[in-house]
Order: C-alpha cells, then sequence, then structure tokens
C-alpha cells in the first residue's frame, strides 16, 4: 500500500493514525459546508509543510552511492560519451567525403 493511499484510506476514516485497519463505521457523508471547512483547516502552506517532511523522510532511505562509486560510473559515462563522440565524427566525416566523391565525379 503506497503513501497516497494511506493518506485517502485514513481521510475516509478505514485506517488509523498507526496503520491499523478500522472496522467500518456508518457515517453520514460530509456536506458542502462541512467539506469547505475541512478544506480550509488543511491550509496551502500546512499541505506544502507536510509534503517537503514527506520527501525528507524518503530521501533519508534511499542508500546513496559511496564518492568512488560515482567516480567509476562518471568514468564509465565520459568514456563512453568520448567513444561515440567519435564513432559519430568518423562516420559523418566519412559519408562527407563519400558525398562530395561523388558529386565531383
Amino acid at each position: 500500500m503506497n503513501r497516497q493511499t494511506k493518506r485517502l484510506l485514513q481521510r475516509q476514516g478505514q485506517l488509523g493514525p498507526d496503520g491499523t485497519v478500522q472496522p467500518r463505521r456508518a457515517q453520514a457523508p460530509p456536506t458542502g459546508a462541512a467539506r469547505r471547512q475541512e478544506a480550509a483547516r488543511e491550509s496551502r502552506g500546512h499541505r506544502i509543510a507536510q509534503y517537503l517532511g514527506e520527501v525528507r523522510v524518503e530521501l533519508s532511505k534511499v542508500l546513496w552511492p559511496k564518492r568512488p562509486e560515482v567516480v567509476n560510473y562518471s568514468m564509465v559515462v565520459l568514456t563512453t560519451l568520448i567513444l561515440l563522440a567519435a564513432l559519430i565524427f568518423l562516420l559523418n566525416f566519412a559519408f562527407a567525403k563519400g558525398v562530395l566523391y561523388l558529386f565531383k565525379s
């Protein structure tokens, strides 16, 4: 169950704050005025702060590469980039010379 689903279930009252499933209760759906009050309570600033907090928590779970790994991967990328650029240059040069040879004949 992802974060959005958990939030939705908590808003609907089907999931407790500790993540346990709550028994279903029969309740009337909120009216338009109640919905507007609920939306006004959760201000934009609060939602942004909550989002940034969740981003920070998720980023703390990421297994960041160590410096030697980053250097190694960067060298592989740069080497591949140089080789492909050289290949494209050589092919472009060869085709240009071939086209010029054909039109000079």
